[in-house]
């Protein structure tokens, strides 16, 4: 593969914690079978990034490794078996690399960039609306004139699934805990919000529902929030568990459950068990974000050199929306 480059800028993660990461020249990937090579020019960062860096994610790279699983970018060049072209726009997941100038990507975690649809935000697809959309279609599916309630309505997941949900018809009620992320919410699609930040906020959502409570709680929080908004789940309500953002896992109490005939769902996939359901999810986003039926938010863009910034402003809860790290003015 002649003329590809010999090296590249990347961070590493030689130990645990934030200030071991450093910003060190590294051989560039080649792709292998059913692999490309992407110029990166935009990567997402997600709870998830942290804890492997951590050493504390169920994904543990020898180290020093590069972090980052978001990537948007440009193919370079295609290894055997791999569909994607050279020149061709796509997003996709990586299982870690992509806080670096290049990365490799599997041809069957990457997406096609609808045209129009702009590196920074088609990087929020493969992680954050993908979730999102797996909670609210595969792991359950809305009926008609139900209500859902998002937790941590403008974060990436939260944001995402505001959106989503609207888009599928539901009535949305948003928890957020400013009047800046409430304000968010609102203009991405929900209809009612709650302060959650606030003791006793559960009662708010059942005041906004007569009483009756919510039919879906999208749940990227965990902790304490978990437990308060079981007690605005409804009849055969259920609860979507997505992820533990407060760091805590919630000891949810199973009489909340029964007495509301309920469920409590965990809400994960792979691109390797859930083929099918990956492409379906995908067509749909794609399509949706082409109509512009979902608009990304992204709420801080920093420069490739400022990740262990970047990284501090999401745990920090500094953000809103999506954080990204943008390399259009570095990859050449």
């Amino acid at each position: 593969m002649s003329g590809l480059p010999v090296t590249m800028r990347a961070w590493r993660s030689a130990e645990p914690g934030l200030h071991a990461l450093t910003l060190a020249d590294v051989p560039c990937p080649r792709p292998d079978q059913g692999h490309a090579l992407i110029r990166v020019e935009a990567a997402a960062l997600n709870f998830s990034d942290q804890l492997m860096i951590d050493g504390s994610y169920q994904i543990k790279p020898p180290r020093p490794f590069t972090p980052g699983q978001e990537i948007a970018g440009t193919v370079i060049t295609s290894g055997e078996g791999c569909a994607l072209h050279s020149g061709q726009r796509v997003c996709g997941k990586v299982f870690w690399g992509g806080f670096a100038e290049y990365a490799a990507i599997r041809g069957d975690m990457a997406i096609a960039i609808p045209d129009g649809v702009s590196a920074d935000s088609a990087v929020a697809l493969p992680i954050a609306y993908t979730t999102a959309m797996v909670a609210l279609t595969e792991s359950t599916q809305i009926v008609a004139g139900e209500t859902v309630l998002v937790l941590a309505a403008a974060g990436g997941i939260g944001l995402a699934a505001v959106e989503i949900a609207h888009a599928l018809g539901a009535p949305v009620i948003a928890a957020a805990s400013s009047t800046e992320k409430s304000a968010l919410a609102r203009e991405h699609g929900a209809d009612k919000i709650i302060d959650y930040s606030k003791d006793g906020w559960s009662s708010k959502v059942k005041d906004l529902t007569d009483g009756r409570g919510v039919d879906v709680i999208v749940d990227p929080v965990g902790g304490a929030a978990t437990k308060e908004a079981l007690r605005a789940l409804a009849w055969k309500g259920r609860l979507l568990v997505v992820g533990f953002a407060s760091g805590e896992i919630p000891m949810i109490p199973a009489n909340r459950l029964l007495l509301n005939r309920a469920a409590a769902i965990g809400v994960y996939w792979s691109h390797d068990r859930d083929a099918e359901m990956v492409a379906r999810v995908t067509q749909r986003l794609t399509s949706m974000l082409a109509s512009g039926a979902i608009h990304p938010h992204i709420g801080a863009a920093f420069p490739f050199t400022q990740l262990p910034q970047a990284l501090a402003a999401l745990t920090e809860r500094r953000s809103t929306g999506k954080v990204i790290l943008t390399l259009k003015d570095v990859s050449s």
